[in-house]
């Protein structure tokens, strides 16, 4: 029974230290980058960070997770270091529900052509995992345009 106790102990204190490594504040330093870029941007309920730059002038419409989008975009961590890109003429095409939680909540906020900044916090990108050159609970960046939806 003590065995058992001290290993649960031992088990909630490596929890804790643990959990105690996220304790970076990702908001802060979305806003420490904006504060420093001379930005401005507005903030969702989840705690998506963007800017439009241009709104679009296509109709009224904006996408829904059930459309495609066909984007043009550049990612890049707080750094500066671009992880991703893709402004080719033809751009980038996928179905909105398949990508990040970030660019589902952000993208819908600009209509055709509209183009602008997404600063999105990773638990709505890569998470805590990371993912290829994105290191775990780090915020990320795009700029992006919306080329297009169907």
């Amino acid at each position: 029974m003590k065995k058992v106790l001290i290993f649960s102990l031992f088990v909630a204190i490596l929890s804790s230290s643990v959990a105690c490594k996220k304790d970076v504040d990702e908001d802060k330093l979305i806003t420490d980058y904006l504060t420093s870029k001379g930005l401005t941007a507005e903030k969702t309920t989840e705690g998506l960070y963007y800017i439009i730059e241009t709104q679009g002038t296509g109709s009224t419409n904006t996408p829904t997770p059930s459309n495609t989008v066909t984007m043009r975009y550049k990612g890049y961590l707080l750094d500066g270091t671009v992880f991703d890109q893709n402004q080719t003429t033809a751009g980038f095409t996928s179905p909105l529900y398949g990508l990040i939680k970030g660019w589902q909540i952000g993208v819908p906020k600009f209509k055709k052509g509209g183009k602008g900044k997404l600063f999105i916090p990773s638990s709505l990108a890569y998470g805590s995992s990371g993912s290829g050159t994105i290191p775990g609970n780090t915020p990320i960046a795009f700029d992006i345009e919306l080329v297009d939806f169907k």
